[in-house]
This record gives C-alpha cells, structure tokens and sequence, in this order.
C-alpha cells in the first residue's frame, strides 16, 4: 500500500519513511503543504500521513480542500498542537487520527494498519490484550464478556498503552501523548487514572494484565 507523508521536518519524514519500507508500504514524501496537496489530489495514496503547521498551506487547509473535494483518504494527524482544542479542530477539519509529538513508531505503525483496516473494511479497528479488547473507532473496551465504561481521559491512556502493548511505557510518554503540559499534568493524575483503569480491566478477572513496573512505569501485559 502507498503512504503520502506531508512533514517539513525532513530528518522525521526520511526516518518514517526508513521504518515503513521497512514493514512493506510504498512511501511518498513532500515537505511542505502546497506540494503535499497536489500528491494528495492528484496522486492516489492509501493513507496521508500529515502536519499541521507546513509551509505554504497549513495541514488544516489541506484537510478541509481534500474533504470539500470529496477525498476520502484515511488521514493521520501528525503534529506537536498537542491540546484538545488542536485536535478537536484536526478531527473536525476531516482527520481520521492524530498522533502528537513526540511518538514511537510503534504507535504510529499500529494506528496507520487500524486506518487501513478500517479503510478497507476488512477488520475493526481494535487492539487486543489477552482478554481484553479496545475498539478505536467506537472507543469501546471489553473485558471478556463484560463492557467496561469509562471517562474519555481514561480511554485514553488505556488505549495509548494498548497500542504499546507488552512494553513499559513511563510517565513521561503518558504525559506527552495523553495530557496537556499547560492546563493539567501532574503525574499524581497519571497515578490515579491507572489506579482506577486497573481496578476496572483486572478487578474481580484472575489474569491481571496492567502492571506497574516499579521505577519504569506501566506495562499493559498479554
């Protein structure tokens, strides 16, 4: 499949480039919006890998001139307008997922196969842990035959570490994927809502699947 990646950052777009040839897509680059806009409409890619802030033309524009134009390419968000008014605003203007900076690539590897999935119909867009099932697209989890309901900022720190699963991820990366630095980190929040996601996912199952490795973080285990 062919990936379009709109980056001006053009050590992050030749690194992104590197590591999914690797994984077998096909991978066009453009490094800044005026140019990433014309591949976007004239040279059909399976999925768009965009920025927000780009020269030339913004990824916001390039999200709304593709919709308005009937583009219906999967597009994920790439950007460091980390605040949920800046996201509220990507997925508005037609995104599909955002992703904000910095990243590992194994987040961005496992949501750019959910897009495709769920561009193809072929599968739901749902990550799997043991048991326990995390659906992406409605934000649905499941543990066995129970649903589990919980607050979005929940969601998404147990998607986040879904999507990393059987690797520690710290505070840090929590914080920088998950909170705004400006309104409400604190890592007793962090603390807290894994607390209460564990006590949700693993109360009353005798698998316990979220660890807290001591000193390292958390670790969502198969």
């Amino acid at each position: 499949m062919k990936i379009l990646i709109v980056e001006d950052e053009r050590s992050l777009a030749a690194a992104l480039r590197k590591g999914l040839e690797e994984e077998g897509y096909s991978v066009v680059l453009a490094f800044d919006g005026e140019e990433g806009l014309y591949l976007a409409e004239n040279e059909p890619a399976d999925l768009l890998i965009l920025d927000l802030m780009l020269p030339a033309v913004d990824g916001f524009t390039i999200l709304k001139t593709l919709r308005k134009h009937g583009k219906n390419i999967p597009v994920l968000v790439l950007t460091a307008r980390d605040t949920i008014t800046d996201k509220v605003s990507g997925l508005d203007s037609g995104a599909d997922d955002y992703l904000t900076k910095p990243f590992t690539f194994e987040e961005l590897l496992a949501r750019v196969r959910a897009l495709l999935r769920r561009k193809s119909g072929s599968a739901s867009s749902i990550v799997r842990v043991g048991d326990l099932s995390i659906d992406m697209a409605t934000h649905k989890v499941r543990r066995g035959e129970k649903e589990i309901a919980m607050p979005a900022r929940e969601y998404e720190v147990l998607e986040y570490l879904g999507l990393n699963k059987n690797k520690i991820v710290t505070r840090s990366e929590i914080s920088e994927h998950v909170y705004d630095y400006a309104s409400d980190f604190d890592s007793n929040l962090i603390d807290v809502c894994v607390h209460r996601l564990r006590r949700k996912i693993d109360g009353g199952f005798p698998v316990k699947l979220l660890q807290t490795v001591r000193g390292a973080g958390y670790l969502l285990k198969e």
